[in-house]
Parts: structure tokens; C-alpha cells; sequence
């Protein structure tokens, strides 16, 4: 019995919740029937049937969640009311000749012998019954098939004078129906692969292919006669890393958003289409993970006003990011997993002996990251001074491209414009990122006094690639990171 499923229901919609269900069993449904009202994260919205025929089995009640693709109920006598205009048709048809479509179809079968499945495909006058639409299979051999029959059908009838074509065209929109109710046609890609002969590779390179998410078939071999081996498996993953890292991807068709109001239409700068392009290969190929942790940074407020003036002397702005610059920089030397990058082209991870942190900058033609090289060789008023000279030239558009490369770790400081907590993209081919955000009061318990005392407390979040670090590890790092700006003589005990 067909089905009818979920169909899309607009631009990252994927499920919702049912509160009615407009439909029951033994209901004549018409196409273009509400079934379901439903329930998303953006609007309500009545689904419409794709549909004709008898409500057989409703498989949702109100309350339950359904998915796009998901079975709402199932179908009798598909296609038999699929329309009213071509159901008044065979109505008039039937009274015309004097009798019904089962005095038409036992007569059909004493007179020509056709088989039970012919006759329910059939109707008086040689038309072809549109409730053939059942009796079609969801993949395309199946469709074809239909066709094929409703043409010898149409054919073989005793008096008709429609020609095999006409009957075809009239088989066509049912087939189309089915198509659009089901899963839908094999996809050409699929089809074709299946045409092929296999891979020439060992099973131990068809496995290594599967693990790294590589279709063998896609792979060049350089063998002997094309045959693929492990090599081959890693070289192609890395082009396939190396494209994504690229932004390489299908562009998404966009609606005509005139069609609701006044557009305007700005080119894309070059530094926001970098940006972009570098940070949706990250987002797509870094599996991400975000812990989130705050530092009592009372104490080192005091210490930073205290010493602020001996740093503007110097050229520098004593700021928290300069001071968090050197004790992330410390921190790289403490757990240098986080000082690494991983090459899956040659299944190793790739640690660096070096201490680069890179700084985000907003600038008028979007976020740049300027390098501190050596971060943890430098003192801090040594680190404010060159973070403000590079932050200078980021803005005034004077910086170089050596200037931004080299990167080991980056740092993101949202507090000098608001917010608590955010989850700031790994800025790749580095596994890690800390996020700050605007300090604030909070009365924090003193176990000392069994009082309530009002600190100042930093927001911290770090997103790392779960790839490379672990989320005990990822935890590890944060705690050292704000216990070192609760307390900086942990920089000349473990830094």
C-alpha cells in the first residue's frame, strides 16, 4: 500500500511536532489536502497531501515528532480520486455506456482473458485508469515497467482508437507521483557506480578507504593495471582535505529575495571571502568541541591598573589580551598537544617546538589575525607593545601577509564589546582557540567566611579538535589557563 511521507518543508526545517492530524482512516483524500498540522522552530504550517486516494493506516497522533521522510499514513486505492475533474470523467464514461467499472471489468475478463492486475489498470472506452498508480513499484525499473504496460493496455483493448502514445502520457503523471511520494529516483551517481566494475584493491585498502570516509572508486590507482594501494587511499584523502581546506563546495541556490521587499547587492571583499572560504572548511572538516570555564581575575585587575602606566611608557597597552597572550603562550609549553596540527595525509600530528599565537582583529574589512612570534620568550609589557603595534597596522591596512602566518594557537577577546560565553571556530591547520568575553561582578562564596563577596570574574571558552585532544585534556587546559590569571606566580612555577 503506498505511503505518504514527511516531504520537505523549507530551509533548515528537518522535523516538527504534530498537533493535529486533519485525516482518518477511511477518508477520500484529494491531492492538496491539508493532513497535518504542524508544529516547527519557525512557524506553524498545514501539510498538504501529494496524494489521491482512501486513508488507510494513520501512523502519527497528536503530540509526536516527525521527521522529514518519516511515513504520516498509508494510502488505498491510490490515484482512484486524484482528481475531480478526471473522476467526473470516468463517472460520465461509465453512465454513457450503462454500466459500473466492476460490471465493465468482469466482462473484460470473461471476453479477453486478462489477468486481475490488467483489469485494475483499466476503465470502459480503452482509458487507462489512473489507480494503475498503485500498483507501481517505488524504483525506476518498476516505473518503466508501468508505463510499458499501460501502453500494451491501451493497445491491446478491443475498439480503442487511442493510440499507445496517448495512452503513455496519460501513465506519465502517476508515474511522476510516485516518484514524489517515495524516496524518489535512484540518484544518477548511485546508478552509475553500480555499472561499474570494482576497485582494483586489497581488502585491507578497501578498509582503510572506508575509515577515512574515501570512495575507492574515486581513487587513482598507480599499480600495476590501476591497481590502488594504501598510498594511493592517503594521497587522495589529503587532495579531498586539501580541496575542503580550499572552501571548495556547491553553492547554495538562494530564494529571490526581492519577492519580499528591497534588496541590495554588495560585493564580497576579498578578506571576507578568505574568511569565509577558510572558515567554513574548518567548521566542516573539525570536529569541534567547546568547554567553557571563568577566572577570578580580581587580584590580576588590581596588578594590571597598578602597572599599566610603566607599559603605555613603553609603547604598549597593558590589556588583558596582552596578559592572556603570555600565559596561553606558558600553557603550550605545559600541554603541547595544543601546540600541534594533524596531517591525515600521512596519519601523524605534527608537533611544533615553537610558540606563535595569533590575535583576532576587527577591522573595517573583517576579522584579521596578526601573529606574535616566540610569544613565550617575551615578557608581558614586550608582548602588549608588539600586540599593538600589529593590531595598528591590521586596521590601517598596512600589515603583511608573512605578519598572519605561522600561527600555533589564536586568542579572540569579544569583552571590549560585551557578552558572557561564545563558541569561537578553530582557526585551522591550529587544534585550538580561546575565547574571552567581558569581565563582570559576581558574588562568589568565600569558604573562608562563609560569605557571599563580590569578584570579578572572566568568561573563558576554548574550542578545540576533539580529533587531537580529549575532552579531559581540553578541561585540563582551561583550568590551568584561569588559574594562572587568578594567580601569576603559577607562570614561574610551571611556565
Amino acid at each position: 500500500m503506498p505511503e505518504f511521507t514527511l516531504p520537505e518543508l523549507g530551509e533548515n526545517i528537518s522535523a516538527g511536532d504534530v498537533l493535529r492530524v486533519l485525516v482518518k482512516p477511511g477518508d477520500t483524500l484529494a491531492m492538496e489536502q491539508p493532513v497535518l498540522e504542524l508544529e516547527t522552530d519557525k512557524a506553524t504550517i498545514e501539510v498538504p497531501s501529494s496524494v489521491a486516494g482512501t486513508v488507510g493506516e494513520v501512523k502519527v497522533k497528536p503530540g509526536d515528532k516527525v521527521k522529514v521522510g518519516q511515513v504520516i499514513l498509508t494510502v488505498a486505492d491510490a490515484g482512484k480520486a486524484e482528481g475531480q475533474g478526471r473522476r467526473e470523467g470516468r463517472d460520465g464514461q461509465e453512465g454513457k455506456d450503462g454500466r459500473g467499472a466492476q460490471e465493465g471489468k468482469t466482462e473484460r475478463q470473461a471476453a479477453e482473458g486478462r489477468t486481475e492486475r490488467q483489469d485494475a489498470g483499466a476503465r470502459p472506452g480503452g482509458t487507462v485508469g489512473a489507480n494503475t498508480a498503485a500498483k507501481v513499484p517505488d524504483e525506476e525499473t518498476g516505473l518503466e515497467q508501468h508505463v510499458e504496460d499501460a501502453r500494451r493496455d491501451a493497445g491491446d483493448k478491443a475498439g480503442t482508437t487511442r493510440p499507445s502514445r496517448e495512452a503513455a502520457a496519460d501513465a506519465e503523471p502517476a508515474r511522476q507521483k510516485v516518484v514524489d511520494i517515495s524516496r524518489g529516483a535512484r540518484p544518477p551517481a548511485e546508478t552509475a557506480s553500480a555499472d561499474l566494475p570494482p576497485a582494483p584493491a586489497a581488502p585491507s585498502v578497501r578498509r582503510m578507504a572506508r575509515e577515512l570516509g574515501v570512495d575507492i572508486n574515486q581513487v587513482p590507482g598507480t599499480g600495476p593495471s590501476g591497481r590502488i594501494s594504501v598510498d594511493d587511499v592517503k594521497a587522495h584523502a589529503k587532495r579531498l582535505v586539501e580541496t575542503a581546506s580550499r572552501g571548495a563546495g556547491v553553492a547554495v541556490q538562494l530564494p529571490d529575495f526581492s519577492r519580499w521587499g528591497e534588496v541590495e547587492r554588495q560585493p564580497m571583499r576579498a578578506v571576507r571571502r578568505k574568511t569565509a572560504e577558510h572558515l567554513s572548511a574548518a567548521w566542516q572538516t573539525i570536529p569541534h568541541v567547546t568547554q567553557f570555564d571563568l577566572a577570578d581575575i580580581t587580584s590580576l585587575e588590581e596588578l594590571r591598573k597598578k602597572y599599566a602606566k610603566q607599559t603605555e611608557a613603553a609603547g604598549g597597552n597593558l590589556t588583558v589580551t596582552a596578559i592572556a597572550v603570555k600565559v596561553v603562550a606558558s600553557a603550550l609549553r605545559v600541554f603541547p598537544q595544543f601546540n600541534a596540527s594533524i596531517d591525515l595525509g600521512s596519519d601523524e600530528v605534527v608537533l611544533k617546538k615553537y610558540v606563535n599565537v595569533g590575535i583576532a582583529v576587527d577591522t573595517d574589512r573583517g576579522l584579521l589575525v596578526p601573529v606574535i612570534r616566540n610569544a613565550d620568550q617575551k615578557n608581558i609589557v614586550q608582548l602588549a607593545v608588539e600586540l599593538a603595534q600589529l593590531s595598528e597596522k591590521a586596521r590601517n591596512r598596512k600589515i603583511a601577509l608573512e605578519e598572519m602566518q605561522g600561527g600555533c594557537f589564536s586568542i579572540s577577546n569579544l569583552g571590549g564589546i560585551g557578552g558572557t560565553y561564545f563558541t569561537p571556530i578553530v582557526n585551522a591547520p591550529e587544534v585550538a582557540i580561546l575565547g574571552i568575553s567581558r569581565a563582570r561582578m559576581e558574588p562568589v562564596f568565600q569558604k573562608e567566611s562563609s560569605e557571599f563577596v563580590g569578584r570579578l570574574m572572566l568568561p573563558l571558552s576554548l574550542s578545540y579538535d576533539h580529533r587531537v585532544i580529549d575532552g579531559a585534556d581540553g578541561i585540563r587546559f582551561l583550568r590551568w589557563v584561569a588559574q594562572a590569571l587568578e594567580d601569576p606566580f603559577l607562570l614561574s612555577l610551571q611556565g
